[in-house]
């Protein structure tokens, strides 16, 4: 397998034409490289650090930051004629460094800047088109005007709260809800299974609905006091999904196999008594690709990494209609 240390291979065969010219490119979440890869399979051509480039049609990956959609390779004489013909397609453009880092930042600082400032949660995520690009070569860049990810290479940053969450887990729900445009309403009754200490049921306090934590450790106890907040200290697995009513949503971030959380997932659907899923699958040791196949044959549902996942995904199953484009 040909991985990406930038080589006169790669640029002769875009540039010249002896391979066919790239059609998607996907940049892979820092130090999950070979996860996506896997997931391509087949239809990966070569990677260059984290971007990976396929001659084959956008499709759902899980292990992604962000699609490069159409990129084109683009031969350059110098830095400054980088910037006139990155500037000839679009006016927003994102850098992804792996090699030639002091030429490619000579050619970012010409270009017009690109806002990275933290959201402050709540605000909607940027509207402008933002393109991508990196140098393959000293005299070859690759570029794509259109991306998944309206920030720069997936990276959703916050303005934190470092005074009140328990943990940074609630900013993987805060980057879920930017990205899919729909959280839950004030009043909304949601499950946290496997709570503590209480990111989550936090975030979801904040939102003023009414949650219901499960865990067998407890709530930081000013989680715990919050209004709409009720604690069972339990386990979120020898709970039956019939015993405490119906719920728009259910969160569960907790530690566990893939395949018992499948099984969770599972019993959960078969009861009928959450509406909304948001499941963080946690790979323990090698990813297994059997029980991520599976999480996503579920009808209705879609795998994603968030920037603020580590080596886990977010598997989330909506109402029908509100799963739409992700971001």
């Amino acid at each position: 397998m040909q991985h990406g240390t930038p080589t006169e291979r790669h640029g002769n065969a875009m540039q010249h034409g002896t391979n066919p010219a790239p059609v998607t490119a996907y940049l892979a979440p820092d130090g999950l490289v070979a996860d996506l890869e896997a997931e391509l399979g087949a239809d990966r051509r070569e990677t260059f650090g984290r971007l990976v480039v396929t001659a084959a049609s956008e499709r759902s990956v899980a292990w992604c930051a962000n699609v490069w959609r159409n990129p084109v390779p683009i031969p350059v004489a110098s830095i400054g004629d980088a910037v006139k013909k990155l500037k000839a397609i679009q006016r927003n453009w994102a850098m992804y460094s792996f090699d030639h880092h002091r030429r490619a930042a000579l050619i970012a600082e010409q270009l017009p800047k690109v806002s990275a400032k933290p959201l402050v949660f709540g605000t909607p995520p940027p509207t402008a088109p933002l393109g991508s690009w990196t140098l393959l070569e000293s005299n070859l860049v690759l570029a794509a005007a259109s991306c998944s990810s309206p920030f720069p290479n997936g990276e959703a940053a916050f303005v934190e709260d470092r005074e009140n969450p328990p943990s940074r887990a609630y900013l993987k729900l805060w980057e879920l809800f930017t990205r899919i445009g729909v959280q839950p309403a004030p009043g909304a009754r949601c499950i946290d299974l496997g709570s503590s200490p209480g990111g989550w049921t936090w975030a979801l306090a904040q939102l003023q609905t009414e949650v219901v934590s499960i865990d067998k450790a407890p709530l930081e106890p000013r989680v715990a006091a919050l209004p709409g907040v009720s604690f069972r200290r339990e386990s979120a697995f020898g709970l039956d999904p019939t015993s405490l009513g119906h719920f728009a949503w259910l969160f569960s971030d907790v530690v566990c196999y893939p395949k018992r959380l499948l099984q969770l997932v599972h019993n959960w659907i078969a009861a009928g008594t959450a509406e909304r899923f948001v499941c963080t699958i946690k790979f323990q040791g090698e990813t297994d690709f059997t029980t991520m196949q599976e999480f996503a044959a579920i009808p209705g549902s879609r795998l994603i990494h968030l920037h603020n996942n580590k080596h886990e995904l977010t598997w989330i199953r909506l109402a029908p209609g509100e799963l739409g484009a992700i971001l």
